[in-house]
């Protein structure tokens, strides 16, 4: 019979799926009209899920493409379970959109792979901003919130596999 592993399982039902483990938040500043309502959304499912605020470090930088090497910095220090990536760019007028999404969702990528450290990335890109504010705790939920239950799960699994 073949084990599964799950990082959903809860290895502390008293205490919940998040208790023990270590989380940087990496935040952009840029939309943080959009960035806070994320920030928020993930720091309530993290602590909901036994997360001590203690094992909770938050890293506000300009804008989504400065997360790459924040995040960067976090995984490093071998401090973290996993690291959580926040931002929102909003199509504007010029294709600068495109480049900063693509540089910030290639360089977030390239930080887990390096690591090992799971990154998680929630850069919303979208064409306005009734969208962007639609999955920061509108009626698309919030997408902070799944980016803290996927750092919960992946970390607990990987703890599985060392």
């Amino acid at each position: 019979m073949p084990r599964v592993h799950d990082g959903a399982a809860n290895p502390d039902p008293e205490h919940g799926p998040a208790s023990g483990l270590r989380f940087a938040v990496v935040v952009s500043k840029f939309n943080d009209f959009v960035t806070s309502k994320l920030l928020d959304g993930c720091i309530d499912h993290l602590e909901e899920n036994g997360a001590d605020t203690d094992e909770i470090d938050i890293y506000w930088v300009p804008g989504a493409f400065e997360i790459p090497i924040a995040a960067q910095k976090c995984a490093q220090t071998g401090r973290f379970d996993a690291v959580i990536c926040l931002g929102a760019v909003i199509l504007g007028e010029t294709d600068h959109y495109r480049l900063v999404v693509d540089g910030a969702t290639q360089g977030i990528a390239r930080v887990g792979l390096d690591t090992g450290v799971p990154v998680i990335f929630e850069v919303l890109a979208t064409q306005t901003v009734a969208l962007a504010m639609a999955r920061a705790g509108g009626s698309a939920g919030n997408k902070g919130e799944e980016a803290a239950q996927a750092a919960i799960e992946i970390a607990r699994l990987l703890a599985t596999i060392r």
